[in-house]
């Protein structure tokens, strides 16, 4: 096999040091039984309100 050489695809930055693995998909997104579809709860903690608004200057809200 192969080794990868080139990663093609977007990223950003996230400048928080020791992020819990619960922030990256919060636990009551993961009752889904289908294993795709979870883009939009990606960091949601962080990325939405407390009413449920988008912060617009989060990274993955730009």
């Amino acid at each position: 096999m192969r080794p990868v050489t080139t990663i093609e695809g977007q990223m950003a930055p996230l400048p928080r040091a020791n992020v819990d693995t619960d922030q990256i998909i919060p636990k009551q997104f993961l009752k889904r039984v289908e294993r795709s579809g979870f883009g939009p709860f990606l960091f949601y903690d962080w990325a939405v309100d407390p009413e449920g608004e988008l912060i617009e200057d989060f990274v993955t809200n730009r």
